[in-house]
This record gives C-alpha cells, sequence and structure tokens, in this order.
C-alpha cells in the first residue's frame, strides 16, 4: 500500500526439536523517553537472541489518525472515541508501531492489556479512571492478534516451546467467579508439564508484590484484591515466575507466599517448587518509579532504571531469568532456577515418564 514495505511471514511447522526458547519482556508508558532510544536499541540488536517478545502493556494514551469521519467500533455498545469526536487527530499509534517494527519484523509480538489500552469511565473496566484516553481497548484489540477467546476480554494462554504463559488483564474482574478466574484457573491448571515445564503468568498491574511508593502510600504492596484471589492457584499450580509492569522500574521477589520468604532471596534456586518468584519489568520509557526506604523482606533486588528482562529456558530442569539494562544491555540482575523436574509433574524416581523436548 502505498509503496510501504512488505514483510514475509512464515509459520511454525511440526517436526521441529527445540532446544532453547527465549522470551524478552518490557513495558512502556512512553517509547520515545528511553535515554534516546537506548532501551529500543538494546532490544533491536539483541532480537536475534529472542524467540518472541511479549509487550506487557502500558502505552500511554496511545491515539489513532483520523483518516475520515466514518470509525467503526468493534463494539457497538463502546463510547464514542473522545478525540475522534472532537476532530481531533494525533498519531502516537503509528509512532509505536513505526518504533518497534525492526523487533515486530523479525520475532512474534504479543501483548496484554493494561491501563493505557482499556481503562474508561462506564465501559466495563475494574478501574473507572480515564486512563485510556476513551480507547476502551479497541485499537489494541484490533491492532494486535492474540490467541483470546474473545477479543474483548483479551486473556489468552499461550504455549511457546518449553513455556506456558498465562496472561491476564488486569483491567477486567479477575476475582473468584468471574470468567476470567476461571480462565486463570484453567490456564494453570491445564498445563501439560511434560511439554511446557515452565510455568509463567503475566500481567500489566502488579497482582503479586511491589514495592514501589505509590503502593506503600495507600497501604499495599499490590493491586487492591491483587494477590488474595490468586496466590493459592499460583502456590498450588506451581508457578515458577509472576511478570507484571505498571511500575516503572525493576524488581525480583525471592520465592513468597503469603507475603513471606518461602526460601531465602538468591540468585540460584535448586531443588524442589517452593513458591512463586514475582518479578517487575515495567522500565520500558516513562518516568521512573520510586521505591520504598525501607526494603520488604521479600523483596531481593531493586532498579530504579530503564530496561527489560529475557527469559531462557535451556532444558526441562534449568531456566535462566536476565535483566538487561537499557544503556548498554548489561545483565544486572540475573536468577536460574535448577530444579527437580520429577516435582512438577508429582511423581516418582521409579513412575516419572520419561522427558522430551516439547515440538
Amino acid at each position: 500500500m502505498g509503496g510501504a514495505p512488505s514483510f514475509l511471514y512464515s509459520s511454525y511447522q511440526g517436526g521441529f526439536i527445540f532446544r532453547q526458547f527465549q522470551f524478552a519482556n518490557y513495558t512502556n508508558r512512553d517509547y520515545g523517553n528511553t535515554g534516546k532510544g537506548s532501551l529500543r536499541l538494546q532490544l533491536i540488536n539483541q532480537r536475534e537472541g529472542f524467540s518472541f517478545v511479549l509487550f506487557s502493556g502500558g502505552l500511554s494514551n496511545p491515539k489513532l489518525i483520523a483518516h475520515s469521519k466514518s470509525v467503526t467500533f468493534i463494539n457497538p455498545k463502546a463510547p464514542v472515541y473522545p478525540r475522534l469526536a472532537q476532530g481531533k487527530s494525533w498519531n502516537e499509534w503509528d509512532q509505536f508501531t513505526a518504533q518497534v517494527e525492526p523487533i515486530a519484523s523479525t520475532v512474534p509480538y504479543m501483548v496484554a492489556s493494561g491501563n493505557h489500552e482499556r481503562d474508561w469511565p462506564g465501559s466495563g473496566s475494574f478501574y473507572g479512571n480515564l486512563d485510556s484516553g476513551g480507547e476502551c481497548g479497541v485499537p489494541a484489540q484490533n491492532m494486535f492478534y492474540v490467541p483470546a477467546e474473545n477479543r474483548e476480554q483479551f486473556w489468552y494462554s499461550m504455549d511457546y516451546g518449553m513455556f506456558r504463559f498465562c496472561i491476564a488483564n488486569t483491567e477486567l474482574d479477575w476475582r473468584p467467579g468471574t470468567k476470567q478466574y476461571r480462565f486463570i484457573e484453567h490456564c494453570l491448571s491445564s498445563v501439560d508439564r511434560q511439554k511446557q515445564p515452565w510455568l509463567i503468568f503475566l500481567a500489566h498491574r502488579v497482582l503479586g508484590y511491589s514495592s514501589a511508593t505509590f503502593y506503600a502510600d495507600e497501604g499495599t504492596t499490590e493491586e487492591p484484591m491483587g494477590r488474595e484471589s490468586l496466590q493459592s492457584l499460583w502456590q498450588k499450580h506451581k508457578v515458577d515466575i509472576a511478570m507484571y509492569g505498571h511500575v516503572h522500574g525493576y524488581e525480583r521477589t525471592c520465592p513468597v507466599y503469603e507475603i513471606a520468604c518461602v526460601a531465602k532471596g538468591s540468585d540460584l534456586y535448586t531443588g524442589a517448587f517452593t513458591a512463586t518468584t514475582h518479578v517487575v519489568v515495567g522500565g520500558g520509557g516513562a518516568s521512573l518509579a520510586d521505591y520504598t526506604a525501607v526494603r520488604a523482606r521479600w523483596s531481593h533486588v531493586r532498579d530504579h532504571d530503564f530496561g527489560f528482562a529475557k527469559l531462557t529456558a535451556f532444558n526441562h530442569t534449568t531456566l535462566l531469568l536476565e535483566y538487561n539494562k537499557r544503556r548498554d544491555g548489561s545483565v544486572h540482575d540475573h536468577l536460574t532456577v535448577s530444579r527437580d523436574y520429577r516435582d512438577v509433574l508429582a511423581c516418582g524416581v521409579d513412575n516419572c515418564p520419561s522427558t522430551t523436548l516439547a515440538s
């Protein structure tokens, strides 16, 4: 169209045996403010080391271009888009997609929904604020493909190599009795850990643990009603890592359950599963958040800087988490999980099935 570049896409074909699976995760509220684009540069330079990228939401007030006065919404009940209704036009969505093109045209680019994509009063969002600018999730839901049963709900599961990802939508209710809670429970319980031994929970807002001051000012370490509904599921189904955005910085906890470290904070965990490690990776570009002066016992590593995280599954027993600085791409924090594979299969020495790499 109009001299735009063309791209060749390929899909997975059966018959391959994958030896290693990696993905990068970051969030972003202002993609341009990353220290002269250095975060984006590091992502582009290292993209050949990723199998895919997962953007966990938070594009601040993204905007559509008003090409005409006729705008069709996938949800006819959605409120009229305020900016377009006012006859205004912005192009932040075009800027964003152009900036991520070197990454998104190379590896799959998956997204999660956050407050700046979805929230608007009276739109059905869990939070009734103005953060989406009236978009109510419509552009994000139509611009990016995700394997969701209902694109307006925008929660989904994804198996990729040795990973199972359960991706929640924090802008819709996740409490017990809701559709999303049933989805999360099914996603965690239905994984075949012979094929996908590493179980990852991902959401935009922090449903686990954060020592950001804006949570502390509210007397909490999470979103309201965040982990109370979910921590028993994480523990029961042995979720290895829970990842979030929203807080602009980096933080990694010890393996924690009910606000207590089940294992001491470390760079290496071995043996059987003890509890989920929670990781906030929100330093994608917007002004950085402050942390509390006194560090909570469960907070093992904090970094007040821009960066992104990379997960590598080497095999059924070894997982590596790396947090890369935006300045030079150097690894600032790392975690290796070397665990007893039989633990997640709930089997013994004599009755465990033989391990076969996922295909």
